[in-house]
């Protein structure tokens, strides 16, 4: 099991070191003005979202799953975990988010500008924090 829970918060932290720099990418490829940088984010983008952030949020998710069947009476009950997961599932929809704005930079269709990204960038540190602290202090 310890292996599982390895492998599960190794898988999490990919994930979100993608989901940290992707938006910051975009940030950069909005405030780009020329061509060589605006192709080169697009590859970068294209690549950490494909790469690194798919395939780690599929193994997080797996890992996680995993680890329920350790002990699933109890995970059903466990309000804590019901909440992570619930923040689990927001978080898998703004990675999707982010991957249709991957699609827009690469068909020159974004219109978001490079303060949104700024702040769009923040929400996986909330998301962060919280889910941390879900599984970590178990606070109900």
């Amino acid at each position: 099991m310890l292996w599982i829970q390895a492998f599960h918060i190794v898988s999490m932290v990919c994930w979100f070191a993608a989901l940290f720099y992707l938006p910051r990418l975009f940030v950069y490829h909005v405030d780009a003005t020329d061509a060589l940088s605006k192709d080169r984010f697009q590859i970068m983008e294209r690549r950490l979202y494909r790469g690194i952030a798919t395939p780690s949020m599929i193994a997080t998710i797996v890992f996680g799953i995993w680890l329920t069947t350790f002990n699933p009476e109890y995970y059903k009950s466990a309000a804590w975990l019901h909440a992570k997961l619930t923040l689990v599932v927001l978080l898998i929809g703004y990675h999707h988010i982010c991957g249709s704005y991957v699609k827009k930079f690469a068909a020159g269709t974004m219109t978001k500008s490079g303060r949104y990204f700024r702040i769009f960038n923040e929400l996986p540190v909330l998301a962060l924090l919280a889910i941390v602290i879900l599984a970590v202090v178990k606070p109900f």
